[in-house]
């Protein structure tokens, strides 16, 4: 998959606009989760103002009292575009596409189109937790085909497990965090053509999340997976969501390969009652009218990511953070710090900073912690600094 050149940003840093003052009324869940004291640096969130052009369309919407029930392929075709520019990639079109509430309700539903209670669901850890507590809760059995080497794909271990779910003729789905989430890798062209040389080899069906792809950093190729050679028959979960911080403007898009269009086609007609109206209209405008600001937010991530790797060399050498190509968020190794499996706990506790323990992200995850990178330089910096006191 070629890379596309990005935007020139032409936008000031969205990371730097906010203050801690501004930032503390808001009442999401970074920040009424813990006290006042404490520097939130978990959730998925950005510490970013929206981009104008989604405070644009949403204003306008509800202006007209445009409130109702979503329809058309506005969502699709902005998708389509962003994808055949960012990606060079043409394969969405709105008969191989659903909307869904928000991509973890539409990988359930995908799921439930392709397994049956108690089939197994392959997942590759450490991965976002929710990948564990919503495949559980649907009666489904997680099976765990953990990051090799690097933290990339191991084509070796994922043939064991997709054989060993297999082996007695059974139905067996696997559930790909492409990029993955909390290490940012980037899989590539062949890493993915393997993984879908396998998947047809042993009938495994595969669901790919991919909400974190607009988060690429430039010059990096993004390969959907629904363009790989023989990923004909799978799932894609996408949105703007993460990209431009609409976690709370629900929509999502399920993109099914053309041999899964006749599974996607059984998807129940009440799904798609569950996404926002103006949650359509936000993504909508966020992919086609908000990719200077998205390059804007790049620019300042990748210096977010070297600030940190240069603060940690300074103030912790004891941790050791994963290079990552994508996403907002850091992956710790502080194992060498002697804190135990969780060493979140002792940063929050000793240091009032909140990152996410690693030890729900499944194996792997033991005395590691994410972070997430979304926010001023002043605020990094003085969690570092706080981190970095913990240990005093």
């Amino acid at each position: 998959m070629t890379s596309i050149p990005h935007d020139t940003p032409g936008e000031p840093d969205p990371l730097r606009a906010l203050g801690l003052e501004r930032l503390r009324r808001r009442t999401s869940m970074k920040w009424r989760t813990y006290p006042e004291d404490v520097l939130p640096l978990w959730v998925a969130e950005m510490d970013v103002p929206l981009a104008e052009p989604v405070v644009r369309a949403v204003t306008d919407a509800l202006a007209l009292g445009d409130t109702g029930y979503p329809a058309g392929t506005a969502y699709t075709e902005a998708l389509a575009a962003f994808a055949a520019a960012r990606w060079n990639w043409h394969g969405i079109t709105p008969e191989r596409t659903a909307v869904v509430p928000d991509v973890m309700l539409g990988v359930v539903e995908m799921l439930r189109l392709v397994t049956g209670p108690g089939d197994p669901v392959i997942v590759n850890p450490p991965v976002y937790p929710p990948f564990f507590q919503f495949v559980t809760h649907m009666d489904r059995r997680v099976v765990e085909a953990p990051l090799g080497p690097g933290l990339r794909l191991d084509p070796g271990v994922l043939e064991d497990t997709f054989r060993e779910t297999t082996v007695r003729g059974g139905r067996a789905a696997y559930l790909l965090c492409s990029p993955h989430n909390p290490t940012g890798t980037v899989h590539t062209l062949d890493e993915l053509t393997t993984v879908a040389a396998l998947a047809e080899r042993y009938g495994v069906r595969v669901v790919a999340d991919e909400i974190h792809a607009p988060l690429v950093t430039p010059g990096v190729p993004f390969v959907p997976y629904l363009s790989v050679p023989g990923a004909e028959r799978a799932f894609s979960l996408m949105s703007a969501s993460k990209g431009w911080n609409l976690a709370g403007l629900k929509a999502a898009l399920a993109l099914a390969g053309p041999e899964a269009a006749a599974d996607l086609a059984r998807l129940p007609e009440e799904v798609s009652h569950g996404p926002s109206h103006l949650g359509v209209i936000a993504h909508t405008a966020a992919l086609r009218d908000a990719t200077g600001w998205l390059d804007a937010l790049l620019a300042g991530l990748r210096a977010n990511r070297t600030l940190l790797a240069g603060l940690l060399a300074d103030r912790l050498p004891g941790i050791r953070p994963y290079s990552a190509e994508a996403t907002f968020l850091a992956w710790l190794d502080c194992r060498a710090l002697g804190l135990g499996d969780d060493p979140a706990r002792a940063f929050l506790d000793r240091g009032r900073v909140a990152l996410s323990s690693g030890l729900p992200f499944g194996t792997g995850g033991a005395g590691h912690a994410r972070l997430n990178l979304a926010t001023s330089p002043e605020v990094l910096t003085e969690a570092v600094r706080r981190m970095a006191a913990a240990l005093a």
